[in-house]
């Protein structure tokens, strides 16, 4: 007996232009995945139709007359949590600190809007948003979104995962994340001291036009000086070096930052395993590795060899992780000695590098 086929995906696009609107409309119409549920001009009418909808997925604009899109955003999670893709069609300073505020607020991904079916890269850009609508509406997001960890209680895992371990005093710290890994890394490196006394590299999964925005919106939000890493960069302590856009970052041999546009791994480039791998390699016992939320395996195998090298490794708990794939990943593959709640993973960091271990 054939089973029947999924129901498409829900799809509601929010968005004021009505060039851009009925070209959204046309991207989505064409996948079998989806189908266009509404598509409203303005933030007002989307809160308004939401209920009757009851989209699976929002393709939510930015700039819009009356309420924006963060504001729209922050609604709908409050009121009616429901996954948030932000189309973002500037990649001028003002629309990328709004966009990553969406994104903290409870949006799950950016990307690029599409100008028009005869500009270059047109296909690319619609294949990229019908796959983010597609995936992200797979995700459940909960009212008012926080990182609050579930009491032992209501765990569907016995305890977190607190390995003791002989560790060194580390002298670099890598970090990586995908979906829902803007708001997770700002909780995390924003809770460091500004004297923090290691360089860090860190890999986020975004489209490449954003990760200059995603660098100056971070840089902006905390203690530690933040940038996108350059090639054969000396890394310094106090410093975060973000992956550039569709490029690798690794530690090279020497300790300086290699930038490469090597092939994709599984997919991702950047990849957090390529840059773990290097760690491990250059640093052995002395890196610190964390991996945060985000769907897939990127990063699992590298943290696996940084701890077989003798590196301490944490990765985010299922607790408070909006997509729980990559740290389940390297948690399955045993390559984490601690998996924490969000909250905890700072204070954990800071102790590591005062040489107070665990």
């Amino acid at each position: 007996m054939i089973s029947p086929s999924p129901s498409p995906v829900r799809v509601m696009i929010v968005e004021d232009s009505l060039v851009v609107r009925q070209l959204l409309a046309h991207i989505v119409a064409r996948d079998p995945r989806l189908i266009v549920a509404a598509a409203v001009s303005s933030a007002e009418e989307a809160l308004q139709e939401i209920g009757r909808v009851q989209p699976d997925v929002i393709s939510m604009d930015i700039r819009l007359p009356g309420m924006d899109g963060l504001e729209a955003t922050r609604r709908i999670m409050s009121e009616r949590p429901t996954p948030i893709v932000v189309i973002a069609g500037s990649i001028e300073d003002s629309a990328l600190k709004i966009s990553m505020n969406a994104l903290r607020a409870g949006a799950l991904s950016v990307v690029e809007k599409p100008v028009g079916v005869t500009s270059a890269g047109y296909e690319a850009v619609a294949h990229t948003i019908c796959t983010q609508l597609y995936i992200m509406s797979q995700v459940t997001v909960v009212r008012q979104r926080s990182f609050a960890w579930k009491p032992a209680g209501d765990r569907t895992v016995p305890m977190w995962r607190d390995e003791p371990v002989e560790s060194q005093t580390p002298t670099l710290l890598g970090i990586a994340a995908s979906t829902g890994g803007p708001p997770a890394l700002a909780k995390v490196l924003g809770a460091l001291p500004a004297d923090f006394p290691l360089p860090i590299l860190l890999v986020q999964h975004m489209g490449a036009p954003f990760m200059e925005g995603f660098a100056s919106w971070l840089d902006g939000i905390m203690a530690l000086s933040v940038g996108v890493a350059r090639d054969e960069e000396i890394p310094v302590a106090g410093r975060i070096y973000v992956a550039p856009g569709d490029r690798h970052l690794m530690l090279s041999p020497t300790g300086t930052l290699k930038i490469s546009a090597a092939a994709p791994l599984a997919s991702q480039r950047p990849s957090a395993t390529l840059m773990f791998q290097s760690i491990a390699k250059t640093l052995g016992p002395k890196g610190l590795g964390v991996l945060l939320t985000g769907m897939g395996e990127d990063g699992a195998q590298g943290m696996l060899e940084m701890k077989q090298a003798g590196a301490y490794t944490i990765a985010e708990d299922e607790s408070t992780a909006v997509v729980y794939g990559m740290p389940a990943a390297a948690t399955r593959m045993g390559g984490v000695r601690a998996s924490l709640p969000l909250d905890l993973i700072a204070p954990r960091i800071t102790r590591l590098v005062q040489g107070v271990g665990k």
